[in-house]
């Protein structure tokens, strides 16, 4: 089942943020661990990282749009130096992404993270729902797949009939609530679990032209176009209907997944449609094993290995190279095994000046995991609530993403981070 989704270009208002903090204590503490870490300050680019390999993306989804989470991870990682926020081609979620940074710099005067927006130019894993009925699973079921969602996605609660509300019997209603729509970011672990095959997929492509007026917004930087790398015509049509609003961005990234021998050539025809109207600068994101990062230290083998092929090849197009698809705490040592982590070369494509093979890494799944844990936590206790109010639980979270993000980084480390 496809579907095509479009979203309001509304231009956005100035992001002012009146924020009111936590513990002033606790916030004290925020501002020394960025201190003393040495977090990049305001003047630093985040091209300049691209050029030394220490370039660092959070993806927040393609689908997912869960916008409290949203704002208070771009917080976090805001703080925690990454250089840009990668999130759905939606207004709203735009805007989360973008007050959560604002107020990242209210607590402290740092960088301003570039924003990207995803869009797909033809079925996607990263742009697919997952839906069922609930009242269509029987009631003996274990609900596996309540379990194994990574974004806890799907919840069920059953419905009480009035005569068990009043004698307080066993609950036998109907089953209500399924697959949170907004929480949903396509992984796919749930559909071969399902002891019953009841859960769908639901696919669908963003609005190109809504998304070529999002691209002109003033707090939108970059654009990610996701593609199957198997034909250009999508990709051409796709390009065609965005190029006009390309000259508004500072960076142009392509993510595609390994297609063997045809990667290259096919690199290098979308490379080819879009020179022409390309002014800023460009990046392949190589999606070794998509949405998998979470799962354990093996999922970023693939895209370790997609590196190392086209690290070595002299015919791919020009543009930076940045891992992603199952990366996570581990995906640096493997880098550093194969002599590719900050590797430094000279080449023409960028500038003429000393470059690194490898321009960063972009973590989704598990820089979405590790700082999830500290949310959840938060909102267990205190209900859906901007994480800068609970200034012991960003301390948490600040420290859990800095021990991702510093093996990139190499930060300081006064505080026994591990890196």
């Amino acid at each position: 089942m496809a579907l095509s989704f479009s979203c309001s270009s509304a231009m956005p208002p100035q992001h002012q943020v009146n924020v009111t903090f936590g513990s002033k204590n606790s916030l004290q503490n925020v501002k020394n661990l960025i201190k003393s870490i040495g977090i990049p300050s305001k003047s630093c680019s985040p091209h300049i990282s691209l050029q030394q390999g220490n370039w660092v993306k959070l993806i927040c989804g393609a689908s997912f749009e869960d916008v409290v989470d949203i704002r208070n991870l771009s917080l976090v990682y805001t703080l925690a130096g990454v250089d840009c926020i990668d999130c759905a081609a939606d207004p709203s979620v735009i805007s989360s992404v973008n007050e959560g940074i604002e107020t990242a710099r209210e607590i402290v005067p740092i960088r301003r993270p570039w924003v990207m927006i995803s869009v797909n130019d033809d079925e996607d894993l990263h742009f697919r729902k997952a839906e069922f009925d609930p009242e269509n699973c029987p009631s003996n079921c274990s609900r596996p797949c309540e379990i194994v969602c990574p974004a806890n996605a799907i919840s069920f609660e059953r419905e009480k009939s009035t005569v068990e509300v009043l004698l307080g019997t066993h609950q036998t209603g109907k089953l209500k609530g399924g697959v949170i729509t907004e929480r949903c970011y396509g992984c796919g672990r749930c559909f071969p679990i399902c002891p019953y095959d009841k859960i769908r997929e639901v696919t669908y492509v963003r609005d190109a032209m809504a998304t070529a007026e999002l691209l002109k917004r003033t707090d939108v930087d970059a654009v990610e176009i996701h593609t199957s790398g198997r034909q250009t015509q999508h990709f051409r049509e796709l390009w065609d209907d965005l190029e006009d609003s390309v000259r508004y961005l500072r960076l142009v990234a392509v993510s595609l997944p390994d297609t063997g021998d045809a990667t290259i050539s096919s690199m290098n025809e979308m490379y080819a449609i879009m020179e022409p109207h390309l002014s800023c600068f460009n990046l392949w994101q190589l999606d070794g094993r998509p949405m998998s990062g979470d799962i354990g230290r093996g999922a970023t083998r693939e895209s370790i290995a997609f590196a190392v092929r086209l690290a070595a090849s002299r015919e791919r197009p020009a543009g930076f190279l940045q891992l992603a698809g199952g990366t996570n705490v581990h995906t640096v040592e493997g880098l550093k095994k194969r002599g590719l982590f900050q590797t430094h070369i000279t080449s023409g494509a960028v500038s003429n000046h000393l470059h690194s093979l490898i321009g960063g890494i972009a973590y989704g799944g598990y820089a979405r995991k590790i700082v999830g844990r500290v949310l959840s936590s938060m909102h267990s206790q205190h209900g859906l609530t901007g994480i800068e109010h609970h200034a012991e639980h960003l301390l948490e979270a600040l420290k859990e993403s800095l021990d991702l993000v510093g093996t990139v980084k190499s930060y300081n480390n006064p505080f026994g981070i591990q890196q």
